[in-house]
């Protein structure tokens, strides 16, 4: 999004991304969201020729980003040590499912299994019932961010230094460190902590409270000042002095008395009223929002996070917007996810020597994929930018 040349290499089948999420004309809108701004090109890594192939493209970048299971590029001849001789400040980042050492180091890994063994999923849910999940790849995400935070300052090393390292991030880890909190209180006090529902521990009142017309409303009042807030809002103004609630320790103490109390002032108003009311009195407070009211929220629009963008198979997609915002570089959505091998031939022509029958006879060979919808570009198509 703000700016980086990117080409994602995958699989002639292609990225399991593209079978999953809905689809539209059988494309799938996740991959037109996860790919956007990528040039896509497929390759054969399991043969020679696609792994020379790969190699020759190396030299004109500055970061190889990987996922597969340590070894994987080890086996393939693109160690670490092997690209440093194809390009000697070259930065690699890789994303594991336990990370590059360690005993399980070569077991498969996905998000959710880390996110489980992590810890952070025993935390989701409710305690009176197995543990849940957010209904989207969390721990994926999680692994992303520090992946290219670990991307950025390896870059930035790389200014001062001039050499490039290897960024090992893994899906296990970058869970467990939301579990930060809970470390040391485990080591000094041996608590385990427990899902809590809709609630934050230690925090109350802040969790989702019923509301007269049968839907809920999530109150964060959890800061002294808010919380007396609150209290002149109920028409309670008094509770905010009460021995029990006027301190967030007195009231963490008290937590099932106050939310009982917070519940029936809530009970007794419709939720437009109450949003009214927590608004006037400057007390954070929403209804948990589902897509179709993001879609209808103008704050989205106003901060440009709903983005229609051209996509070549379906003329135009909305796509989450960009984020964060940067004041005199910011981010754009040039374009949504291309197709499987969309862009091959374009990038061999730009980044190799390869004439148009060198690519066609790898194409055959199945060392290289090519895009059954493109239109083949003159041999002076340049895919640089």
């Amino acid at each position: 999004d703000f700016g980086a040349e990117v080409i994602k290499v995958e699989a002639l089948e292609g990225d399991s991304i593209r079978e999953l999420g809905e689809t539209v004309d059988g494309k799938s809108l996740y991959a037109a969201s996860i790919c956007r701004n990528k040039q896509i090109i497929s390759l054969n890594l399991r043969t020679a020729k696609g792994q020379n192939l790969l190699k020759e493209l190396i030299p004109g970048f500055d970061v190889i980003v990987e996922n597969f299971r340590p070894g994987t590029l080890e086996k393939w001849g693109l160690s670490y040590q092997e690209l440093t001789r194809l390009k000697p400040d070259v930065v690699l980042t890789r994303v594991s499912g336990y990370g590059q050492s360690g005993p399980y180091s070569s077991m498969p890994g996905y998000g959710v299994i880390g996110e489980a063994m992590s810890g952070l999923r025993h935390l989701i849910g409710d305690a009176d019932r197995p543990p849940s999940r957010v209904a989207i790849p969390l721990t994926d995400y999680i692994t992303g961010l520090y992946a290219a935070l670990g991307t950025v300052m390896a870059l930035l090393s790389r200014e001062r230094s001039g050499e490039g390292q290897s960024v090992d991030a893994s899906l296990l880890e970058s869970a467990f460190s939301f579990m930060e909190a809970h470390v040391p209180a485990y080591e000094k006090t041996g608590k385990v902590a427990m899902r809590a529902g809709p609630r934050l521990p230690n925090s109350a009142p802040n969790t989702l409270f019923p509301t007269k017309d049968g839907t809920h409303i999530h109150i964060a009042a959890l800061a002294d000042a808010v919380f007396r807030r609150l209290a002149t809002a109920m028409g309670r103004p008094e509770l905010g002095t009460d021995p029990r609630f006027a301190f967030q320790v007195t009231r963490n103490q008290n937590e099932a008395e106050i939310e009982r109390l917070v519940s029936e002032w809530t009970l007794s108003h419709d939720v437009a009223e109450l949003k009214k009311k927590l608004d006037a009195a400057e007390v954070p407070a929403t209804t948990v929002y589902t897509m179709a009211d993001i879609f209808e929220d103008p704050h989205f629009q106003a901060r440009d996070m709903l983005v229609q963008a051209p996509d070549d198979d379906l003329g135009e997609v909305t796509l989450a917007g960009i984020v964060p915002k940067l004041s005199r570089t910011p981010g754009r959505i040039r374009w949504s996810g291309h197709r499987l091998c969309q862009d091959t031939r374009r990038v061999l022509r730009s980044l190799t020597k390869l004439a148009d029958s060198d690519i066609d006879a790898l194409e055959a060979e199945g060392v290289s994929g090519g895009d059954p919808h493109g239109v083949k570009e003159s041999a002076g198509a340049s895919s640089r930018g």
